[in-house]
């Protein structure tokens, strides 16, 4: 990348997530099917316990490691046997390392194992990330399908193209009619679109057109950030990514800079209720400018 390059997102994002995590608080909610979330340690953890030990969708941050653990002990003595990514950040893997040690199998997409073996760089967040510890990487990985089957639930795992990282997958516990979309979805947040590692705004609405297709209205939707939601909010959130690409494209087309066009303040009527996350509305605007 030129040293020109002017990121999306303030630096300092990624430092600050880090430094919060030991004070991080952590929320467990239930769910149908004895699938459980932790919310509040980074991207949203799915914990499935039972007699086979328990099975983590994600690994939070690796600072929060003590609320975690409390939270794993307040759903049940089992030890942790198994964990998937649903992609490589650092939100969702950095308790990677800590999680093996404890016992758990890391199953990946593997282009989570391979961003994760090697140091990346994320420009957007003017931040390189080391190669992971050898604990923390993958030690299982698929391409596009896979299946898990763990305490009487049937798991599918669905790769998506591209879409906020090049390493994304979706997760369904098809009894229980649960499905996770990782950071597909980002609910009630402007999400973030890692350019550097295959992200795209085409590939976020390409795999929210996909979500939209799959579920039912009776699904429970768990999102990579934000609460447990439904299919009539995940088709708002599409709608949301839809009209501000479209209308930035509009825009640039007609020669307007990026700057010109987050002054248009095109997120308006969702900014009260979407840009209290990480990404404010004008990083995301610049972030969807990037890509039309």
């Amino acid at each position: 990348m030129s040293s020109s390059y002017v990121p999306c997102v303030p630096p300092g994002l990624v430092e600050t997530a880090l430094q919060g995590a030991p004070t991080a608080q952590v929320t467990v909610q239930s769910l149908r099917g004895n699938i459980s979330v932790l919310m509040g340690a980074g991207g949203n953890i799915i914990v499935l316990p039972g007699p086979d030990g328990k099975l983590l969708i994600d690994a939070g941050f690796s600072g929060s490691r003590s609320q975690i653990s409390s939270a794993l002990a307040s759903i049940s003595s089992d030890p942790v046997r198994q964990l998937i990514n649903t992609h490589w950040h650092f939100d969702h893997t950095s308790g990677n390392e800590w999680l093996h040690a404890a016992g758990a199998t890391i199953l990946a997409h593997e282009n989570t194992r391979k961003r994760l073996s090697t140091a990346t760089r994320v420009d957007d967040w003017s931040y390189t990330f080391p190669q992971a510890p050898a604990g923390a990487i993958p030690a299982q990985v698929f391409s596009d399908e896979h299946t898990v089957h763990a305490n009487g639930a049937t798991i599918a795992l669905t790769h998506y193209p591209p879409a906020h990282t090049d390493s994304d997958i979706s997760v369904h516990f098809e009894e229980a009619d649960v499905f996770l979309t990782g950071d597909t979805w980002w609910n009630g947040y402007f999400p973030f679109i890692d350019y550097s590692t295959g992200g795209s705004i085409d590939g976020m609405i390409r795999a929210t057109e996909n979500n939209l297709a799959r579920v039912t209205d009776e699904m429970i939707i768990i999102p990579g950030h934000g609460a447990i939601s439904n299919k009539s909010e995940l088709a708002s959130y599409r709608d949301l990514l839809v009209e501000v690409r479209e209308k930035t494209a509009t825009l640039k087309k007609q020669g307007k800079a990026v700057d010109e066009v987050i002054a248009e303040r095109l997120t308006a009527r969702w900014d009260d209720a979407w840009g209290g996350g990480f990404i404010a509305p004008g990083p995301f605007g610049c972030l969807v400018y990037k890509g039309v």
